[in-house]
């Protein structure tokens, strides 16, 4: 079943003077439970795409649904509330709060939801048991390492159960063996929650954890990769032959 479906997505910038097409026509399907990578080179257009997925900005054109709700069309209110209860999002440089302290930080989407105290502590502790930092809990954030503080902020996103979690460059600021526990984090959460993420990443080696990695170039879906039965080192091989064609991927901001 669908979770997210994007048609003819357009984006655009400047004015009719000077104006830049970033997205042209993207037409986009994201099933549940699925684990969807989204790679390109500098300047494809890959940061765009999930801004206007995750309504962080506004598409030029197009329609975008989740779970039936036309986000294109919501007014920038009823938007901002079906974000804090539907979407969650993991950011490559934390976004946690310095003065609360790590459980305070992962049970802020609950705070604003108004979710029983109980029921709240009891999903805390579930989360950061699975994500190895139930130890850190009462730390603030400039008192733990790099992977614990995305690790917090993975866990403030899945707290509240969203349909669908954004994640965007999550191991861009992390060592390769906190990026490696991240990943083997989420992809355990992803099979085990049925959790739907989309991630933006540079890297082939966090794209290989996923189930389908898009590939965009200048601005249009390019070409797909399924993992299906094969392994995750299979897939990590097939993804740098893609970037061979594409002529390399960097980082995009």
């Amino acid at each position: 079943m669908s979770i997210l479906h994007a048609e003819k997505i357009r984006k655009s910038y400047g004015n009719k003077f000077n104006r830049q097409e970033v997205l042209k026509g993207i037409d986009l399907k994201i099933e549940e439970g699925e684990f969807v990578g989204i790679m390109g080179a500098s300047g494809s257009g890959k940061t765009t795409l999930l801004n206007v997925l995750s309504s962080i900005d506004k598409v030029s054109g197009g329609s975008i649904h989740i779970e039936s709700n036309e986000m294109t069309a919501m007014k920038e209110k009823k938007l901002a509330e079906f974000r804090k209860r539907h979407l969650g999002f993991i950011f490559q440089d934390y976004n946690l709060l310095d003065t609360l302290t790590v459980k305070e930080n992962v049970l802020l989407p609950l705070s604003i939801t108004k979710t029983p105290k109980n029921e709240a502590m009891q999903r805390f502790d579930e989360l950061a048991e699975e994500l190895g930092i139930h130890e850190v809990k009462d730390k603030y954030p400039n008192e733990i390492s790099g992977g614990q503080k995305q690790r917090t902020s993975a866990a403030r996103a899945f707290i509240h159960e969203p349909s669908i979690i954004f994640a965007d460059e999550p191991t861009g600021a992390l060592d390769s063996k906190s990026a490696s526990d991240l990943l083997n984090k989420l992809s355990e959460m992803n099979a085990k929650r049925k959790a739907t993420i989309v991630m933006v990443t540079h890297d082939p080696a966090a794209a290989s954890y996923c189930s389908r990695v898009v590939f965009i170039k200048d601005g249009r879906i390019y070409s797909q990769l399924m993992k299906g039965d094969q392994s995750r080192q299979s897939l990590f091989k097939d993804i740098i032959k893609t970037q061979g064609v594409l002529g390399g991927v960097q980082d995009e901001h």
